[in-house]
């Protein structure tokens, strides 16, 4: 009995001690909280030297991100949103809930400049659809995929940031002539998905011959599988760059543990997670690290990029523009 009421009291005063540690909380996408996704390993190595409780939320998609903190505004729970992209940035921005994070980003290896004072990147990567490499008459480009009858599964851009850049993607490329690019694809599109993850899933299911997706996807199967079977098409007009990033919120109760996670992020504890996990490019990587298989990766004959403030603009005038030609 004696035995029985020590472990008792021993399991009161360890919870005691755990309920004391600060809680950090960080709302990210689906993906990046998943059992395969980086969430895990990261939670590991930061709570080994935090001394608190770092807790993950998912909420969807990229996209999703923002409009749950506009929904929640100043009431968030939220520490630090991370997922959020250049292309929504200056919209995140513009709600007033993030602060400046202070920190003077050392060894950044993006393929751009970056002076962004409230926002910090983590990764990066170039969008792409994704196929088997036994596909036929693989396109080319926008138009080769419009004019042929290759199906392709894509995200909606109101939720999610891969859908959205595709928006960017062709907007960046064609200009006025994304309009008519919408309208021929239409045909092509089997479905729209809220999210990248249920995307790709129905690729891996045959639903669809492509997927709008990065052209890192294919490191994955390689790596992870051992299946060299799948690859990314090279379009002539260019890739579309995603750079992911994090932000903490002005409201945050635990402003110096957010701040200590953003250090954290850019530290290879966190970035050398990223490309077998998140499957993407680090922002803080010497590119020689990069896992053997990232370097048969295709390389985009140009890199695509719309300014983080000009964003806004475009973005809604190219969702109206989808919107249109889909609903013919």
């Amino acid at each position: 009995m004696k035995h029985t009421i020590m472990a008792a009291g021993l399991s009161v005063v360890a919870g005691a001690a755990f309920a004391q540690s600060p809680v950090l909380t960080v709302y990210t996408y689906d993906s990046f909280v998943s059992d395969w996704g980086p969430g895990p390993a990261i939670e590991a190595a930061f709570e080994a030297q935090c001394a608190c409780d770092l807790q993950f939320v998912g909420a969807g998609d990229g996209a999703a991100l923002l409009a749950r903190l506009r929904l929640e505004g100043d009431a968030t729970e939220a520490d630090i949103v991370l997922g959020l992209d250049t292309n929504l940035t200056a919209s995140a921005r513009a709600t007033g809930l993030f602060a400046a994070h202070g920190i003077t980003p050392e060894g950044l290896t993006l393929p751009v400049a970056w002076d962004d004072t409230e926002f910090l990147p983590f990764d990066w990567g170039y969008f792409a659809f994704v196929h088997r490499t036994d596909l036929a008459n693989v396109p080319t480009s926008f138009e080769a995929l419009a004019a042929s009858d290759i199906s392709i599964v894509i995200q909606d851009p109101r939720s999610s940031t891969p859908g959205l850049g595709l928006l960017m993607w062709v907007q960046a490329a064609h200009g006025d002539n994304a309009a008519a690019i919408w309208e021929g694809l239409a045909d092509n599109i089997v479905t729209v998905t809220p999210g990248w993850s249920e995307a790709y899933g129905l690729f891996l299911e045959g639903e669809a011959d492509m997927v709008l997706s990065y052209t890192t996807s294919p490191a994955y199967h390689l790596i992870a599988e051992e299946d060299a079977g799948y690859t990314a098409a090279a379009f002539d007009e260019g890739h579309y760059m995603q750079i992911e990033v994090a932000g903490q919120l002005a409201g945050s109760d635990q402003p110096e543990l957010a701040k200590a996670f953003l250090e954290f992020m850019l530290s290879p504890a966190f970035q050398e997670v990223i490309p077998m996990t998140n499957w993407m490019y680090p922002a803080a990587l010497d590119p020689a690290a990069l896992p053997d298989g990232f370097e048969s990766l295709i390389a985009p004959v140009k890199a695509l990029l719309v300014a983080q403030d000009e964003a806004p603009a475009i973005r809604d005038a190219a969702l109206a523009t989808w919107q249109a030609a889909l609903a013919r």
